[in-house]
């Protein structure tokens, strides 16, 4: 399975998301060092670029669009 790399722009909503297919990779350093790269040449933007381990692209896509649940912080962790 391939790792594919995506630029995610701010959107107008936390829901809304404007993502961006750049490449994919075999090998997970090889993923790492393209998305440090974008990172660092894209850092003032507010671009996001992120790493995602997929089957295939909608599978990578659908994994980006997903709503995660806020972690609950504990009085210690604050």
């Amino acid at each position: 399975m391939p790792y594919f790399v995506y630029k995610i722009a701010p959107g107008i909503s936390k829901i809304v998301k404007n993502i961006e297919p750049l490449d994919n990779f075999e090998k997970f350093k090889d993923a790492k060092n393209f998305a440090k790269e974008k990172r660092q040449q894209d850092a003032e933007s507010g671009n996001i670029y992120k790493v995602i381990f997929a089957d295939n692209i909608i599978d990578a896509e659908e994994k980006l669009q997903e709503q995660r649940e806020e972690t609950i912080l504990r009085e210690w962790e604050k």
